[in-house]
């Protein structure tokens, strides 16, 4: 028996898919209806393999009909980073267990239809994509079936999610600006060119988080360019110590820069580079407590360069497994956008890659190494 973290991991053999096939392509009504319904639709058999298709799903999949995708599973068919990952594939990894599309599916197969979201980062891409899946259980001629409608509402979430980031962020930092700008006008002489220096910082913020959002839509478009310069390491990171320490999410909090961070030059673009930085330094923040620290710094590995922030809370496990998803969140429904693009930016335009540990004794780090000569890769 195949090892599995969830669902379970064994297939029917190829004979008994293809037998399953021809008894589904026989019945000749349901040929007609498949081909006049716009969703995807998949025919699943007791092990959640693929034994039918409707014309929507080649499409979807940008494929001719083909017999290649019968005995797939749904997470193989669409090209799941976590469906090669172990021996069972699609369902059976610890990721899984929060996936939507294998939760609907399973309460299918128990007899009790289902609806729900599952969201899937592509291999070797790292795209996201977010689907609706609808799953009732199907009898026919003795054999279970479970039928599979899914909805692609991928840019449904994508732009929910950037919408209430954006505005919630903007917002928060207008109502600062409103709050100062109105000080200003109460204040005495003497305190006006302080009070003035933080009606610059913010407004500064203001165009950063628009900057930032602009950035964020011309990245998922492809349409984002890189400006390579030398940096150091040490550079960037003073910079957002200095940037971060006047930043309301860091009040009362200390950050750091690690004894022992190397001071590394390499090519890179300052703009987006500072941008997920600044991300994580952010996320950081936020999941620390008030006279808690925040540590960074950055070291020389060969002939690439990691940057690293650390902050002592925890991330229970489920939220571990989703944290780089584009529409997940701790901060609330449609807010998942802050580790996606640092993921985005990094895998995409720096050549990069990112990830993160978190245990109760050590706290979180998230680690970003890129290549000290992008021009090489």
């Amino acid at each position: 028996m195949m090892e599995t973290r969830f669902a379970p991991a064994e297939r029917a053999p190829e004979t008994r898919v293809l037998d399953l096939h021809r008894l589904l392509s026989g019945i000749p009504i349901l040929g007609e209806i498949l081909r006049s319904v716009p969703d995807v639709l998949l025919f699943l058999n007791e092990h959640r393999q693929i034994v039918f298709a409707n014309d929507a799903a080649f499409c979807f999949l940008g494929m001719e009909p083909t017999l290649d995708l019968l005995g797939d599973r749904p997470g193989e068919a669409f090209h799941c980073v976590h469906a090669k990952e172990t021996e069972g594939g699609c369902g059976t990894t610890e990721f899984c267990q929060t996936c939507g599309a294998v939760q609907a599916i399973l309460a299918a197969q128990r007899g009790s239809p289902d609806v729900k979201e599952c969201r899937i980062a592509i291999q070797d891409s790292w795209d996201a994509l977010d689907l609706k899946i609808s799953t009732v259980p199907f009898e026919f001629d003795g054999e279970q079936f479970t039928i599979c409608a899914l909805q692609d509402i991928s840019d449904e979430k994508r732009r929910r999610a950037l919408e209430r980031t954006f505005f919630h962020d903007v917002l928060n930092t207008a109502g600062g600006l409103r709050g100062y700008t109105e000080l200003l006008l109460e204040s005495e002489p003497d305190e006006m060119p302080e009070v003035a220096t933080s009606v610059s910082e913010i407004s500064q913020r203001l165009i950063e988080e628009i900057e930032a959002q602009r950035s964020l839509l011309a990245a998922e478009a492809d349409q984002l360019s890189v400006n390579l310069v030398e940096l150091r390491s040490n550079e960037i990171l003073e910079e957002l110590a200095v940037v971060y320490r006047r930043h309301e999410v860091a009040k009362g909090k200390k950050i750091m820069l690690a004894e022992g961070s190397e001071a590394v030059t390499f090519l890179s673009d300052h703009a987006l580079l500072s941008r997920v930085l600044g991300n994580m330094l952010k996320n950081a923040l936020e999941a620390t407590s008030a006279g808690e620290n925040v540590a960074m710094g950055a070291r020389r590995d060969a002939d690439q360069l990691e940057f690293w922030v650390s902050n002592p809370g925890f991330m229970p496990r489920d939220v571990q497994l989703q944290v780089f998803q584009r529409s997940f969140s701790t901060k609330g429904q449609g807010r998942g956008i802050g580790t996606y693009s640092i993921r985005l930016l990094v895998t995409r335009y720096l050549h990069g890659t990112v990830d993160f540990a978190s245990s109760k004794e050590q706290g979180t780090t998230f680690r970003v190494r890129l290549p000290r000569d992008i021009t090489s890769v």
